[in-house]
């Protein structure tokens, strides 16, 4: 189960698929070194996502 404290890297390195989910919601810069320190709750606010709604489909 992901959850928001985890790291951008993490969870895309743990499922592929969770990349083209993110891009989805708007975060085109997965491939960016700092988006791989950043947990998903911080990457969600820089990008004025609305963190539960990417984590529900993330999650499914």
């Amino acid at each position: 189960m992901i959850n928001k404290e985890m790291k951008i890297g993490e969870i895309v390195n743990n499922n592929p698929k969770s990349a083209e989910i993110l891009m989805s919601c708007g975060m085109h810069c997965l491939g960016c070194p700092s988006s791989q320190m950043e947990t998903l709750e911080e990457a969600c606010m820089v990008h004025g996502i609305d963190v539960e709604g990417v984590l529900e489909k993330l999650n499914q």
